[in-house]
């Protein structure tokens, strides 16, 4: 049986694409789910803030700058925490202090998919790292850290980080990604024909992944 083909635009810093990816989860797991074929899952690079200093920002600056200051902010991130609570996530948002540019960490994430490891559990873990654990995954010894809890070669990782080769292949899948109109991740797309823009519920990724395997 073929498998069932999932590309996952996304970022290490939205919110969505961690409250996305439970509900891609709860979907997978579900019974409508059981008689899918087996899933493969690729993940590619979307910098929300493509044009932050590598050393990134002050978060408060960054609050400042994109919501108008900590107040509205406080607003929009209540719902955000809302919803991933009913996905299971327990988000620390006021805890970051520092608003990383996210070119290295999907570097990491490309670094894992190419060394054939579990880049979904590379994903996981820097999700977790930034939304619960409140670490700065815009630096290098601390993807590289990261890297090496998923089990995967530190040193490698690394110099990976370094290549700039690498690096260009991240800013081309995001400029690529943009091109193909994505605009705001997550963005899923089943079996390269069937499209779904959010953090949709698991019901209606269900409902997409049957579609697109011709089970509707």
């Amino acid at each position: 049986m073929e498998p069932l083909r999932i590309d996952i635009v996304s970022d290490v810093v939205c919110p969505w694409c961690y409250i996305g990816k439970r509900r891609l989860e709860a979907a997978l797991a579900s019974p409508e789910a059981a008689d899918l074929p087996p899933v493969q899952i690729t993940w590619h690079p979307f910098q929300l803030n493509p044009d932050l200093p590598a050393e990134g920002i002050d978060r408060k600056a960054y609050l400042e700058e994109k919501f108008g200051g900590p107040e509205r902010a406080a607003t929009v991130y209540e719902r955000v925490r809302a919803a991933g609570r009913t996905a299971g996530l327990e988000l620390n948002i006021d805890g970051i202090t520092r608003q990383p540019n996210t070119r290295l960490a999907h570097a990491l994430i490309d670094f894992a998919q190419r060394s054939g490891a579990d880049a979904t559990e590379v994903k996981e873990r820097l999700l977790r790292a930034y939304f619960i654990e409140n670490r700065f995954v815009g630096d290098a010894e601390v993807l590289a850290a990261i890297a090496a809890e998923a089990g995967l070669d530190a040193a490698a990782a690394r110099a990976h980080l370094d290549d700039p080769e690498a690096l260009a292949t991240i800013d081309d899948a995001d400029q690529q990604a943009r091109q193909m109109g994505v605009s705001g991740v997550p963005f899923f797309i089943f079996n390269r024909k069937l499209a779904v823009s959010g953090a949709q519920e698991p019901a209606t990724l269900v409902g997409a992944m049957r579609q697109a395997v011709g089970q509707a």
